[in-house]
């Protein structure tokens, strides 16, 4: 029997949904979803495997200028899926402005691989105006399969997969048959509480924080964890704790209730929080952090 695999990355701009659809081709949680832009800062791989194949997907940062090297090591991310792609998945939606970043459409467009150009949201839109916008695209990009779909109602991923495993490369599989990620379950700890910081807190905030994992012990029928929230102000360590803690517990709570469910067992979480000023602008801190 021939068995094929490949890479699959997915780029995109901020807030078109790259996180929603790949979750949804994994089949799990791998990346943080909000209705905020930026809130992917790694590049994220997800494994999914069949009798005669596998493909390891990558969602990465969306596609920004930099404003701090945080922002510059996102880009790099970015940037590498464009070199190691086996199959690209392009993501867009249809409010988004088609020529944003219109460098990178130049690059892709260079390409030798297949390119999925994926129009999202299309939930939000009529089907003469997801036509208009697929005219479009197509003469922008003229070799790439465009596919319309909805990420929140599941529409025509199927569609998307089907593709992807056409075109996939014969190979032996890259990583072994029960493997989900690359990622350990530390970054998974982290990436939880993350999630519920962007949830919960508003503004510049969230975009301002960073989580370290101190311990992460499995302890017989518990798993141990702390974390230290890094925030880069002093006046953003009052908001994150809030009036009495109140707004650190919430946080906690959630993110241990997500954990529990994420690793299948019983969790004690402590959360701790620290200034770590500009943390984002800090090359030594960055790389602490696991950014390149």
């Amino acid at each position: 029997m021939v068995h094929k695999s490949g890479f699959v990355n997915i780029l995109g701009n901020p807030n078109v949904g790259k996180s929603t659809i790949m979750n949804a081709l994994v089949g799990e949680n791998i990346s943080i979803i909000t209705s905020k832009a930026q809130t992917t800062r790694h590049r994220i791989m997800g494994i999914v495997n069949g009798d005669d194949f596998q493909i390891v997907y990558s969602d990465t940062p969306g596609i920004i200028k930099p404003n701090y090297k945080l922002h510059e090591s996102m880009m790099k991310f970015v940037n590498s899926a464009l070199t190691d792609a086996d199959i690209l998945l392009y993501v867009t939606d249809v409010n988004e402005d088609i020529l944003k970043n219109s460098e990178y459409l130049a690059k892709i467009k260079r390409l030798t691989i297949p390119v999925l150009l994926l129009i999202n949201k299309i939930d939000l839109s009529s089907g003469e105006q997801v036509d208009t916008i697929a005219g479009t695209w197509k003469d922008i990009l003229p070799d790439a399969f465009i596919i319309p779909l909805s990420a929140k109602e599941k529409f025509n991923l199927d569609k998307v997969f089907g593709k992807i495993v056409s075109l996939l490369p014969e190979s032996p599989p890259y990583y072994p048959k029960d493997a989900l990620t690359d990622k350990s379950e530390r970054f998974f700890a982290s990436e939880i509480i993350r999630e519920k910081i962007f949830f919960n807190y508003r503004k510049e905030v969230p975009y301002s924080t960073e989580i370290e994992i101190e311990e992460f012990r499995d302890k017989e029928d518990i798993l141990r964890i702390r974390a230290v929230i890094h925030v880069a102000r002093e006046t953003q360590k009052g908001i994150i704790i809030g009036t009495r803690g109140a707004a650190l517990k919430k946080t906690g709570t959630a993110a241990r209730l997500d954990m529990e469910e994420f690793f299948g067992r019983k969790v004690y979480l402590e959360l701790f929080v620290k200034v770590n000023k500009d943390w984002r602008s800090k090359e030594h801190q960055l790389k602490r952090f696991g950014y390149r």
